[in-house]
């Protein structure tokens, strides 16, 4: 009994000895097939890391030391100033404007007003002033000048009657005398004239610078008259056996006189 006891003992824990070594085995196969197994996926996984990853840049080359050579450099030197030396500044931000041109003064001037008169014109000189008994100033009254001659209506009708003979004391169209055809002529513009050549004289204001239309007066008193017309020319009616018409002032002994 015991040595069977001790012979199933014995074969009990040769069973149980190849079991631990057979387990032993297999854990050792196991831990060498992961070993294995990890080991490929290590080198797998830098293999996959090494394609993926680009190639690392080559580091160029070192660029050669400069040389420097201090004694072939050449020597500058500064030009010397000609002037003082203006210092320079910056722009300053200032816009120009351009000045506007002064507008001209005017000075008002008082417009002359000139009325022409038909026949009349009264021209005032100074005079000096007077007084009154009572003490008021009055204006001495100014010398007239003689109106402008009616140059155009006269010499006019002179001329439309031009080539009537002449009559002793005629004053129409049938005849005239010297101081007959001035009376007639004048009175077709309305201004009455005496009938003699002395009496028109003394009834016209003299002149010394004539127009056409004022009166030729031969001698004082004047013993011919004609009607003046410019650039010594007059229209009369001269004398028994010519005509009225327009003829030259044949004499220099003349005065004129303004209707």
């Amino acid at each position: 009994m015991p040595k069977l006891a001790s012979g199933r003992y014995s074969a009990r824990a040769r069973i149980a000895q190849n079991k631990s070594q057979n387990h032993s085995s297999t854990d050792a196969v196991v831990r060498a097939g992961a070993v294995l197994a990890a080991t490929t996926a290590l080198v797998s996984a830098m293999a996959a890391t090494a394609s993926a990853a680009p190639a690392a840049p080559v580091a160029p080359a070192a660029a050669p030391a400069a040389k420097t050579v201090a004694a072939a450099a050449p020597a500058v030197t500064a030009p010397k100033a000609a002037g003082p030396v203006l210092a320079k500044f910056g722009t300053i931000g200032v816009k120009a404007v351009a000045k506007p041109k002064p507008k001209p003064v005017v000075v008002p001037v008082a417009a002359r007003t000139q009325t022409a008169a038909s026949r009349t014109t009264t021209t005032r000189s100074t005079v000096p002033a007077t007084s009154n008994a009572g003490g008021s100033t009055t204006d001495n009254p100014a010398p007239q000048a003689p109106p402008p001659p009616v140059s155009g209506g006269v010499l006019a009708i002179a001329a439309s009657l031009s080539g009537i003979p002449y009559v002793y004391g005629g004053s129409t169209p049938a005849g005239f005398d010297c101081s007959g055809f001035t009376m007639y002529i004048f009175a077709k513009v309305g201004i009455s004239l005496p009938r003699t050549a002395a009496g028109q004289q003394a009834a016209t204001t003299r002149v010394s610078s004539p127009q056409p239309g004022d009166l030729v007066f031969f001698g004082y008193p004047a013993y011919h008259v004609g009607i003046y017309a410019g650039n010594g020319m007059m229209y009369d009616s001269p004398r028994t056996g010519l005509s009225s018409g327009l003829r030259a002032i044949w004499s220099s002994s003349v005065t004129y006189g303004r209707p």
